[in-house]
């Protein structure tokens, strides 16, 4: 027999490639990898491990994957809601910004994040927010995996004056990331309305110079699009072709506003969408048009967005939502079916965010990022299809256990490395100061 650092046994392994249900099946896991799976008798017979899970009422299936966050925006969950999006942003969310973000804000931020979306049943995000440095040392401390966006501005922030020097920002920082090993990096233009042509080039320039992914707001509103061909004469996504700045490495984020001109640029270039579907609902920004995009094969991710517009950052809600919203959109219940959705969360987003290589599928090979769901629940009983009980009926509350490289995050319901408590007490001092300066206003 051959020794592994751990055995996890479930009634039902869901590895997402291949789509199959594998009942009774385990993982081996050796150094933070999937060396096996195979039926559970099999496995149990071939590996001895220093460490076996017995998970008899659960599935076992990769961890989801965030494709889209805010992350420290959790501090600012709450603050203004029921708002258009430039009215939430303009009276709301920038002056904020303006008065209290800071490395340790970010840091803050996004600690309660990842807690948050770890005991949720994401291993994997892929975030956009200024300082940085401090959202991936939070990651890479707490244990989870994470794509680190270098926003690119052309108005002066708290982090930077212009897009020039966002630029800089990003160029200076990209080494020292990188030898974080649950960091990646990508290049995060915010959006059209708010990057001029040289920013934009910048970004995309950087991005293919260091071989990064760049992930940016697009086609959010429809007062977007009337601004921009105001302003520019065209479209937002025409203007970024025009720069070059489509290809399968860009992540368009929201697109709910696509006419056959937009689709036609996205089906051409193989541009990737992250679509966030509970944000673009609470803002009344419109939907992605999920069905035509499924059948164009155009690839799908999905994304929580920021706590501040979410309010939550629930990928198993945001599946659900995600599923049944393709649905009702498009008067075609077979439009977003629960396998695809599935998809979608875990592995189209991994491959998104450039993670694809290493997680969002339980594969022999890949990282030990996986998540245990209870079905033993009320909400989920009894169970015919795992899969749809999965997308359809679980809750957050339900996911167990939490691997991240084979390390456990969650067991048991329970966080491990992170006193919950203790988080919160430092969150509270961030509220009570955002809390008074915003009444003051």
């Amino acid at each position: 027999m051959q020794s592994v650092d751990q055995v996890i046994r479930a009634r039902w392994v869901v590895p997402v490639r291949p789509c199959i249900v594998l009942h009774d099946h385990a993982l081996a896991v050796q150094d933070g990898r999937i060396i096996a799976i195979g039926p559970a008798a099999d496995i149990l017979t071939r590996y001895t491990a220093a460490s076996t899970t017995h998970l008899d009422q659960h599935v076992l299936m990769p961890g989801l994957v965030n494709a889209h966050t805010h992350a420290a925006m959790t501090l600012m969950r709450g603050l203004a809601d029921d708002l258009p999006l430039m009215t939430w942003l303009n009276a709301h969310i920038w002056p904020v910004e303006g008065r209290f973000v800071s490395p340790e804000f970010v840091a803050i931020g996004t600690e309660l994040a990842v807690a948050e979306m770890l005991r949720g049943g994401t291993t994997t995000f892929n975030d956009m927010y200024f300082f940085p440095k401090a959202a991936a040392e939070v990651a890479q401390r707490m244990g989870m995996r994470a794509t680190i966006g270098h926003v690119v501005i052309d108005f002066p922030t708290a982090y930077a004056a212009n897009a020039d020097a966002c630029l800089q920002l990003a160029a200076d920082l990209l080494p020292r990331l990188r030898r974080m090993p649950l960091i990646h990096q990508s290049i995060a233009p915010h959006a059209p309305y708010t990057v001029g042509d040289a920013g934009l080039c910048g970004a995309r320039d950087l991005a293919a110079s260091e071989k990064l992914p760049l992930h940016m707001h697009v086609h959010e509103t429809a007062h977007e699009i009337d601004e921009a061909i105001a302003r520019d004469g065209m479209r937002p996504l025409a203007r970024l072709a025009r720069l070059g700045l489509l290809n399968q490495h860009f992540l368009a984020v929201h697109m709910t506003q696509l006419n056959e001109e937009d689709l036609a640029i996205s089906r051409n270039s193989g541009l990737r969408i992250a679509h966030c579907p509970e944000s673009n609902l609470k803002l009344a920004s419109g939907m992605a048009p999920v069905a035509t995009l499924r059948k164009q094969g155009t690839p799908l991710a999905i994304g929580t967005d920021g706590a501040a517009s979410n309010n939550d950052l629930d990928m198993l809600g945001e599946l659900r939502t995600a599923a049944l919203l393709a649905k009702g959109v498009s008067g075609d219940p077979t439009a977003f079916p629960a396998w695809e959705a599935l998809e979608a969360a875990t592995l189209g987003g991994a491959e998104a965010i450039g993670w694809g290589g290493e997680t969002g599928s339980l594969e022999p090979g890949k990282a030990a990022d996986c998540i245990a769901i209870d079905l033993d629940h009320p909400a989920t009983y009894p169970v015919y299809d795992p899969v749809s009980q999965v997308v359809y009926c679980a809750g957050r509350d339900q996911v167990s256990h939490v691997w991240v490289n084979g390390n456990p995050r969650v067991v048991e319901g329970r966080a491990v490395d992170w006193d919950t408590q203790e988080l919160f007490a430092r969150v509270r001092g961030w509220v009570e100061r955002i809390r008074e300066k915003d009444s003051d206003r």
